[in-house]
């Protein structure tokens, strides 16, 4: 249930077009609904702007389908992060047109003809960092917001990133996903004047500690702007690009 959904039931209510209890019956599963093995939160879409995404690592295959079923019940969009390919198999018995994004192991369904809006640049700083990358990208994209892509402009090349700056400048929100030193991020941030999300990875030798020293490098930068998510999480920094791309728009 989103916001246009209610206001068309509402207004159907008001001129007589559904029943008090028809309403009811459309309204019962709000705000969550019971699985034994999951809550739902149905109210969510109507709460936060955008359905419940399911974290699929973790979850049995039968789990995550028993909440896909639950949400595709009441909407017409489900992002799976974090899905094996095996639950992408499974996902087509019910829902002809999801996709699976094998680098980001993400799994989207999206039968709406969303307007995509604004403009989150996500970049990084090798090729390793891409899954983190597209996992940002493909969230910030089911959104609702316009995605572009650079990888691989990382400080060992930095002259990869000068030649990029238009697209820097262009856009209203940076993702910037590095391992290693982690170094990227403070880059960006002294070049623009816009939001920098950085996004730790755990692409690295022995001492980055499985991406603990650019997590570290990254929350003790000298560039202004800078907000960072936890190591490897490209959901949350696409959520954080959306929400922050959204505002004035």
């Amino acid at each position: 249930m989103d916001q246009k959904n209610l206001k068309k039931l509402l207004n159907n209510i008001r001129v007589g077009k559904i029943k008090t209890a028809e309403a009811i019956e459309m309204l019962k599963h709000l705000p969550y609904e019971d699985l034994s093995f999951a809550h739902i939160d149905h109210h969510r879409n109507l709460r936060q702007g955008f359905p419940e995404v399911i974290y699929g690592e973790g979850k049995t295959t039968e789990q995550i389908i028993g909440i896909a079923k639950g949400i595709l019940k009441k909407g017409n969009r489900i992002l799976i992060t974090k899905a094996k390919e095996r639950v992408y198999r499974a996902m087509r018995k019910i829902e002809k047109g999801a996709v699976y994004h094998k680098s980001s192991r993400a799994i989207v369904v999206n039968k709406g003809k969303d307007k995509k809006t604004g403009k989150v640049l996500v970049i990084t700083a090798g090729t390793s960092d891409i899954p983190v990358a597209e996992e940002a990208a493909i969230t910030t994209d089911f959104l609702g917001s316009s995605v572009e892509t650079i990888y691989d402009v990382g400080v060992a090349g930095i002259h990869r990133l000068f030649d990029k700056r238009d697209k820097l400048i262009s856009s209203r929100v940076i993702v910037v996903v590095a391992g290693m030193d982690g170094a990227l991020a403070s880059v960006v941030g002294g070049l623009v004047d816009k939001p920098v999300i950085a996004v730790p990875t755990s692409v690295g030798y022995g001492a980055s500690f499985k991406g603990l020293s650019a997590l570290l490098a990254m929350l003790n930068s000298c560039a202004n702007g800078i907000a960072v998510v936890n190591i490897d999480n490209g959901f949350g920094a696409g959520c954080l690009a959306h929400r922050i791309n959204m505002m004035g728009l």
